[in-house]
């Protein structure tokens, strides 16, 4: 038999409100956090106490993406549109208004940005240049989350209208909309077999939909006791966590869909308020965001019993 064991290695302080934002940093074991201090921070996650700031946004950042073959960082301010710093130089790169709405969600793909705002605009923006090539409503409340499926050429988007709306990659409507759950979908992830798509809400459901055809809905889970804020799949795709706003953060078998552990305050010394953000840097190791302005890092390790 295997049990799955989690020890928190440490807490990353230097925020002064809540954390809403996390992504990968150009080097093995970076990353960069944000949240409603207007913070954009860099950290190393083998000297946390060594974390230094990147860029400072007048108000919420809410949604980070770097990417690495462009050594861009890029990043949503609220209000303000998205803003690119330049991780070589760390200049500003540029900035570009989209909508006077506060920015949830950032993908790219192809050398495009795909952007989702809370006034429901989904804007595509080419990196080369800084052009806005398309802006379109797609819903009249906020979009929350994107993701890309490459191999079908197309992406999902989460809305706060309940909905996922499915879209081709030059999209003028969408060719699917999936009435999704009772609230608000705050978070989607693709397996990265790309078998299926997970949808969280502040439903506290978690659905799993076979992503091959029409988005069919295999199992609905309720998973927490309030609103699912991310989830993520670990990098080799053995498993999957989850976060929420009931201070949490569980861990689950990505074939079966079954829990393997609950990481909370009382315990494995977790959270003590709402978990926003996860991070997986590795297959073992996965950092949790959370609106107490820390980030906690953890080692995850199966541990083979007689």
């Amino acid at each position: 038999m295997s049990r799955l064991n989690v020890k928190k290695r440490y807490t990353i302080s230097g925020h002064k409100d809540s954390i809403y934002a996390l992504a990968h940093g150009p080097e093995q074991g970076s990353f960069f956090s944000a949240g409603a201090d207007g913070m954009v921070a860099q950290w190393q996650v083998e000297q946390p106490e060594e974390g230094r700031l990147v860029a400072k946004s007048p108000s919420s950042v809410y949604a980070l993406k770097y990417l690495p073959e462009r050594g861009l960082l890029v990043l949503g301010q609220n209000f303000d549109g998205i803003h690119l710093v330049d991780m070589k130089t760390r200049k500003a790169a540029g900035s570009l208004q989209l909508t006077p709405a506060a920015i949830f969600a950032i993908e790219e793909y192809n050398g495009r940005l795909f952007i989702g705002s809370g006034d429901g605009t989904l804007s595509v923006v080419e990196l080369d240049g800084l052009q806005l090539l398309y802006q379109q409503k797609v819903s009249d409340k906020s979009i929350r989350t994107i993701q890309v499926h490459p191999q079908k050429e197309e992406f999902s988007v989460g809305c706060s209208d309940n909905t996922i709306k499915i879209f081709t990659l030059n999209f003028v409507v969408p060719k699917q909309v999936i009435e999704a759950h009772r609230n608000s979908v705050f978070t989607l992830a693709y397996s990265p077999d790309y078998r299926y798509l997970l949808s969280g809400s502040r439903d506290a459901h978690l659905n799993i939909w076979n992503s091959a055809g029409e988005y069919q809905k295999e199992n609905s889970i309720v998973a927490h006791m309030y609103a699912i804020n991310h989830v993520a799949y670990s990098p080799e795709g053995g498993y999957f966590a989850t976060c929420s706003m009931d201070k949490s953060v569980k861990l689950w078998d990505a074939e079966a869909f079954r829990l393997l552990k609950v990481i909370d305050k009382g315990r494995h010394a977790g959270h003590g308020t709402s978990v926003n953000r996860l991070l997986w840097l590795s297959e073992n190791v996965l950092l949790s965001a959370s609106d107490d302005r820390t980030i906690s890092v953890w080692d995850i390790e199966w541990e083979e019993r007689a």
